[in-house]
């Protein structure tokens, strides 16, 4: 099950249409999965800045008063509360000073993401409360991914919600189980990658990560995943400008691609895409078992 969406316009005057495309995306994916949901959202990057997306449980006690303890840290630091989330925008270079700072001062906060241009928010519950809550399809920008959750391998928890990010800018939502995820940890652990979960798809998460830290793009990093990786998935991966989806050699978790000259979009099943403009002209597929495709804003692919 769980239901997962990717979108990534190429044609600049959809962007302000992002964030309702994809949450009208997701919400119809909700009967894959009702235990949680989340999005991420690439938008505009502000020169030296960046963003921080953090999660209470605790929301009116830990975000009241946050900007001032910031700046009490000497961190300049703007804070933009969303219900449960906050986005804090921060100098580029002060990032980790922000999760050290934060840990201090308001140890039950969590770190969704962090990068020049990514937010993530999710929560339990169903997609069409979760993006009300945060007011998703407000938001602008140049490509998103989603996933509403049926929970098979860990709790229904807020961090155990999708999607997972373990590097600036980059994310990953999946649907399958993998079976050689606790030996990955345990290697990307030692690597120096700390995880908040037990879920399998954190692991994946990390994976890409590092193997785009070693020097690999997004293309190559997924390619390396088809032969580290066991098990049965779907994978949609975002980064800062790209977009990547594959699936496992034996591909039997849905999916389906649709591209245009203004976009190219993802989903589980194809109702997901059928209210896109122009899907009646769209080139639609199934993507290919074993097979990585990806496409870059600054490095057309």
């Amino acid at each position: 099950m769980c239901g997962i969406v990717g979108l990534f316009l190429k044609d600049r005057s959809l962007e302000p249409q992002l964030g309702a495309l994809l949450s009208d995306m997701l919400i119809t994916m909700t009967d894959r999965g009702p235990d949680s949901a989340g999005i991420a959202i690439y938008g505009a990057a502000h020169a030296g800045r960046a963003k921080v997306t953090v999660q209470s449980p605790d929301p009116d006690t830990d975000f009241s008063g946050l900007e001032a303890a910031l700046k009490a840290a000497e961190l300049e630091a703007s804070v933009a509360v969303k219900s449960t989330h906050a986005v804090i925008e921060v100098a580029a270079d002060e990032v980790g000073r922000v999760r050290s700072v934060l840990a201090s001062i308001r140890p039950d906060i969590r770190i969704m993401g962090s990068g020049d241009r990514v937010e993530i928010f999710k929560e339990t519950g169903l997609p069409k409360d979760v993006v009300a809550r945060f007011d998703v399809p407000s938001m602008s920008g140049t490509h998103g991914i989603g996933h509403t959750r049926m929970a098979t391998e860990s709790a229904v928890t807020t961090l155990g919600a999708h999607p997972f990010s373990t590097g600036a800018d980059q994310c990953l939502v999946h649907n399958g189980s993998l079976s050689n995820h606790n030996n990955l940890r345990r290697e990307l652990v030692r690597a120096g990658i700390e995880f908040e979960t037990q879920n399998d798809s954190e692991v994946a998460a990390a994976y890409i990560t590092a193997e785009m830290a070693g020097g690999k793009n997004l293309g190559q990093a997924l390619t390396s995943a088809l032969d580290d990786l066991d098990g049965f998935f779907t994978f949609v991966v975002g980064t800062k400008s790209g977009f990547g989806v594959v699936r496992d050699p034996i591909a039997c978790k849905p999916a389906v691609m649709a591209e245009t000259d203004q976009y190219v979009a993802f989903g589980s099943e194809y109702r997901a895409l059928a209210s896109l403009p122009g899907i009646e002209t769209a080139r639609v597929w199934e993507p290919e078992p074993a097979t990585v495709y990806f496409w870059d804003h600054e490095n057309a692919a």
